[in-house]
């Protein structure tokens, strides 16, 4: 016998109808520019509540705008001149947007500058604006073996943490040039001299995270360490809180991925492999109810350029439509 199949009415095509975008980021090699790559013909239809790795989930956010700032020049001829061709003379693409949460990725992407740690200080210590000397950092046991994304086992050392602690987790500055922070640059020294504090890659480091637990000697984390597993000569310090500056000459510099779901089931996708900050840190507020206010992070971002492997062309952004099932197109 042979199959048969049924044949099934598509449904008009429509614009998609949305309710809000979400924000995902992941880390851009500074050293060689390279970005991370999104593959939308075969991620595109991923959990919005599991992004394919390392994209990392930065929420809900509100306010997402795109601008093109491209232009283009046309090849007039004949009398009288008439366009017969157009050239693009200048490519740019910015894109705008408020994230709807706090935290450590989202105050650094929005930052202009360096994002740094508040590491906890040590007794005594004078004050400075971006945080006092630090208190000594604890050393994993056995150069971090035995620990993971998720555990860091500091030994007896673990009865100077409790749960809800802040820590960050990086090597010590010994002199390093250029791009330093495990995971993602978090700075760039260009004058090591310019540097006398020993904690500082701690202080500028992503690879931060919240004590859930304390077992025994060991530090239970409640999300993985963006930089994975500790490495040889990785130290933690405790920190109480994150601080940016106005100034420097530090861009950060992500790959960003906006994701927007419609309500009759279709997806809308912008996928920027660079972006870098393109504003210091500024804040929006909402006002929720008189006298409550809520402040959201703006960010705003300039796209650098890649080249497209397919075809070699030199791009910005790419935006993604994956249609419902059997809409029209």
């Amino acid at each position: 016998m042979s199959a048969t199949t049924t044949a099934v009415s598509a449904l008009t095509a429509t614009a998609p109808v949305l309710r809000r975008v979400r924000a995902y980021f992941a880390p851009v090699d500074r050293k060689t520019g390279t970005p991370t790559v999104f593959d939308p013909a075969q991620a595109g239809a991923f959990d919005l509540d599991d992004p394919p790795a390392p994209w990392i989930d930065l929420g809900w956010c509100s306010g997402f705008a795109r601008k093109s700032g491209s232009k283009l020049a046309e090849l007039k001829v004949g009398s009288p001149a008439t366009v017969q061709m157009q050239a693009r003379t200048e490519i740019e693409a910015t894109v705008q947007v408020a994230f709807d949460q706090w935290g450590k990725l989202q105050l650094a992407i929005s930052a202009g500058s360096e994002q740094m740690n508040l590491l906890a200080t040590a007794v005594g210590a004078a004050a400075n604006g971006s945080g006092g000397e630090a208190q000594g950092a604890v050393s994993l046991v056995s150069g971090g073996a035995g620990s993971s994304a998720t555990s860091l086992n500091v030994g007896a050392a673990a009865t100077q943490f409790q749960a809800g602690d802040l820590v960050a987790v990086d090597v010590d500055y010994t002199g390093q040039m250029g791009y330093v922070g495990a995971g993602v640059s978090g700075a760039y020294v260009s004058v090591p001299t310019d540097v006398g504090d020993i904690d500082y890659v701690r202080r500028v480091t992503l690879n931060v995270g919240l004590v859930a637990a304390v077992n025994g000697g060991v530090l239970e984390l409640a999300d993985a360490l963006l930089a994975g597993a500790p490495t040889a000569g990785m130290q933690v310090s405790k920190l109480v809180g994150f601080v940016d500056r106005e100034g420097g000459s530090f861009f950060q510099e992500w790959s960003g991925l906006f994701c927007a779901d419609g309500e009759q089931g279709d997806r809308v996708m912008f996928y920027y492999p660079r972006l870098q900050s393109m504003q210091s840190a500024t804040e929006i507020s909402e006002v929720l109810a008189s006298p409550l206010e809520r402040l959201k992070l703006q960010a705003s971002l300039r796209s650098l350029p890649v080249t497209d492997a397919i075809d070699g062309a030199s791009v910005l952004c790419f935006r993604s439509y994956v249609p419902a099932r059997m809409r029209s197109v």
